[in-house]
């Protein structure tokens, strides 16, 4: 063969691997495009199969393991005679053996309540919330906490302060009897109880205790109500007197907006004085906020008298009628921010049915809202010397909790009142209130009068001295019940707060008494009579029964001139001749007005002087008074709003005074 066909059948050769070469690429591209495209839609269409799944970490369901624990707790829903179920957690020590049951029932979330802590031991759980932890922790107590129907993980529907089965509540049940199923199912089936049980609680917590004593289970052995609510209307959290405490609408909202009290109050303003202020009137202000969603504000709006509404839900009326079988110790707090009327009101209540004097106790200590299960050693800048709260609780509630609750427990040693004495910080053992000692001295009501040239004394106005004192109140500068800006800080102790501020001001009359030279003991209620006159149609007056320290304290340089309240409130005038029917007041025209003042218990020392503050505005804890009359305050005007003069009299005829609780020793 020739060298050029060879070369030429090479050629061919390679042109045709060349052609299948080319041939075979353009074919495997193609399949793997066809095959890339498939995979992708597979993938796309399903999850992958092929691959194992990495185990989750977290189990079906988690054992804790609490073998080194020093309690038990267990989470139960405890049924009421209408099928509705009340979460309830019951926390039980470790060993524990015919334990007594100690029971508060609340609107304040159990859970949280009983988890202040993640903790092997009981008093960290408890710390910070219990009313007397280191009592339960110590003696040993079967702790059980529940809520109310409606709230948290209960089931039902919420209403403020459940009134009893009755005018106000056509359902047959209400605390009274949701205490009496609880306790009724505690002590069946908590097989470390011995059958006893003590309920306990502050504030709300504290109201119901009080309703326990309506119908009380066989098994309620003794019930602790510490600064209950008792009356909204005549001293409590909703009214003083008729005039509204602003200061508590957020506590409504957030209270009744949700099941578990998480949606929350919004504030435009700092400083609430400023709040108030630009909304106007209470209403508005609560219409701002959508306030009338709420069952409760709504309930508020339609009855701001003293009528059927609140008559019917006063605890302390309810309790006069019924019959008194239960031990019951009730607390009050001298400068309690929030519930300062109703433990006082219940203790007369129910005190005159106490025919041997083994029934009603009571403690009186130098504390704001609550603070008995806190340290009690000082009071914004008052020292008392010791930790009032710790002896109450160590010395006082321990052993009466023991002695009612426990098997073979010994009698307390408890007065029938144990009462602090503030300016002498001492604790008092009394056998009655009010008593100004244990034996020998009585409580006599005596007139300190409002006189002319501004001075306060024992003795009467005299002819022809100045018939009144004039101040103009202004509802567009109303007085701030605390030094601006006014918000939630340091709230729980503002009724120490230093009045001087106030006494500086030209819409606030102030008397003061000559210096003392000896101690003047008040034990009891001081009344306001205030003979006054107005140029509007309507007007508050507040009264402030104040201790005016020396204008020096060697011990305590900060106390210098401090004015201390020691008894103060306010009273709404359209309410001067009926409670629950409200009237314009005659323009210009002196008239009396009468009203108790709280509880004090208080030593004025040589060396002091008394003090009475007199003014129309106490901002924003109380709505304005427009001064003019309208129908419902809660839905004033701008145009409502004005100023009127007002005089203070005092004049023979015409005397204005406080009569103090005056305590004469032998």
């Amino acid at each position: 063969m020739r060298r050029s066909d060879r070369l030429l059948g090479f050629k061919v050769y390679s042109l045709r691997a060349t052609i299948l070469l080319l041939g075979m690429i353009v074919w495997l591209s193609v399949a793997f495009s066809v095959l890339f495209v498939e995979s992708s839609a597979a993938q796309t269409a399903q999850p992958p199969t092929t691959y194992p799944a990495l185990p989750s970490e977290t189990p079906v369901r988690i054992e804790p393991v609490t073998g080194g624990f020093d309690y038990t707790k267990r989470d139960v829903m405890i049924p009421m005679r209408d099928g509705v179920k009340l979460h309830t957690v019951i926390i039980v020590p470790k060993g524990a053996k015919d334990a007594p049951i100690l029971l508060t029932r609340t609107p304040y979330d159990a859970s949280g309540l009983t988890s202040h802590a993640e903790s092997s031991h009981l008093g960290p759980i408890l710390q910070g919330y219990d009313n007397a932890t280191d009592v339960i922790v110590e003696g040993g107590y079967i702790r059980v906490v529940q809520d109310v129907r409606g709230k948290h993980g209960s089931e039902g529907d919420y209403v403020m302060n459940r009134p009893l089965h009755g005018p106000q509540n056509p359902t047959p049940v209400d605390h009274a009897t949701d205490t009496y199923d609880t306790i009724d199912w505690l002590v069946k089936n908590v097989p470390e109880t011995n059958g006893k049980v003590g309920i306990l609680g502050i504030s709300y917590d504290g109201f119901l205790p009080l309703m326990a004593l309506l119908n009380p289970h066989p098994a309620l052995k003794v019930a602790v109500p510490m600064n209950p609510m008792v009356d909204g209307w005549m001293g409590d959290d909703w009214f003083h007197n008729g005039a509204f405490r602003e200061q508590g609408m957020p506590y409504i909202y957030e209270q009744e907006a949700t099941r578990k009290s998480d949606v929350k109050w919004w504030k435009s303003y700092f400083d609430d004085y400023d709040m108030f202020m630009q909304a106007g009137s209470a209403g508005e202000l609560g219409r701002l906020h959508g306030l009338e969603q709420v069952g409760f504000w709504r309930k508020i709006l339609e009855h701001p008298s003293y009528d059927a509404f609140w008559r019917d839900q006063a605890v302390d009326r309810i309790l006069a009628a019924q019959p008194l079988t239960v031990p019951v110790m009730l607390v009050h707090s001298l400068w309690d921010q929030e519930d300062i009327y109703g433990a006082i009101a219940v203790y007369k209540a129910i005190k005159p049915k106490d025919t041997a004097n083994d029934k009603v106790f009571l403690v009186l200590g130098p504390w704001h809202h609550a603070q008995e299960i806190r340290d009690g050693s000082t009071l914004g800048p008052l020292k008392f010397g010791s930790d009032t709260a710790l002896y109450f609780r160590r010395e006082i509630l321990r052993p009466f909790l023991d002695q009612y609750l426990k098997n073979g427990a010994p009698k307390a040693d408890v007065a029938p009142v144990s009462a602090f004495e503030t300016g002498t910080n001492q604790w008092l053992r009394l056998p009655a209130w009010p008593a100004g000692c244990a034996t020998g001295c009585g409580v006599r009501p005596t007139p300190l009068y409002l006189n002319a040239g501004l001075k306060l004394s024992f003795a009467a106005p005299t002819p022809g001295d100045a018939a009144f004192d004039e101040y103009v109140s202004d509802p567009s500068k109303p007085v701030p019940f605390r030094a601006r800006p006014i918000d939630d800080e340091s709230w729980s102790r503002w009724l120490v707060d230093d009045q001087r501020e106030a006494s500086g001001r030209t819409d606030v009359v102030v008397f003061v008494s000559d210096v003392l030279t000896t101690p003047l003991k008040i034990s009891g209620q001081p009344m306001a009579n205030l003979v006054a006159s107005t140029s509007g149609t309507d007007s508050d007056w507040v009264v402030k029964v104040i201790d005016l320290y020396p204008d020096e304290v060697a011990s305590q340089p900060g106390l210098g001139g401090y004015q201390l309240m020691i008894s103060a409130d306010i009273f709404r005038g359209r309410y001067r001749e009926s409670l629950e029917t409200a009237k314009p007041i005659a323009a210009d025209k002196p008239l009396l007005y009468r009203f108790a003042l709280p509880t004090a218990n208080h030593v004025f020392l040589p060396g002091h002087r008394v003090m009475v503050q007199v003014q129309s505005s106490w901002f924003p804890l109380y709505d304005r008074n427009p001064q003019t009359f309208i129908p419902n305050i809660f839905w004033a005007k701008p145009e409502s709003y004005r100023k009127a003069v007002q005089h203070v009299y005092h004049t023979p005829d015409q005397a204005s005074f406080i009569e103090l609780p005056l305590v004469a020793t032998p």
